[in-house]
């Protein structure tokens, strides 16, 4: 069974950057797409964007598109989402997600079977 567990939230100011990482244990890290999502307080989980198994396609909700990257590195077992030019409404709790079975992005948060604890980007104006 895979375990997630991301690490590098914050506090920054808007226009910022921040490199957020999702370290998984087990052995199947590789085998499925990966998935961010945030959720601000208040507000239902959303999804961010998503890598495949092989990390040749990935795909990005309109509000991160062109600001954020998500990139892994399947021999070190992570994944990562880098975020550029961070607005205020970007602040919530990021969650990453192993999306067990596919080997393709997707943004429904209930085809996502193994999440981590979160971590939490706060961004000030």
């Amino acid at each position: 069974q895979v375990q997630l567990v991301e690490s590098g939230g914050g506090l920054l100011q808007a226009g910022g950057s921040l490199r957020l990482s999702c370290a998984a244990s087990g052995r199947t890290f590789s085998s499925y797409a990966m998935g961010w999502f945030r959720q601000a307080p208040g507000e239902e989980r959303e999804f961010v964007g998503a890598i495949s198994r092989s990390g040749t396609s990935t795909s990005y909700a309109d509000s991160v598109k062109g600001r954020f990257t998500i990139s892994r590195e399947n021999a070190k077992n992570t994944a990562y989402l880098q975020m550029n030019n961070l607005k205020p409404e970007d602040t919530a709790v990021y969650y990453c997600a192993s999306r067990v079975g596919y080997f393709a992005t997707g943004a429904a948060p209930e085809t996502y079977s193994i999440w981590g604890q979160g971590t939490q980007v706060t961004v000030s104006s």
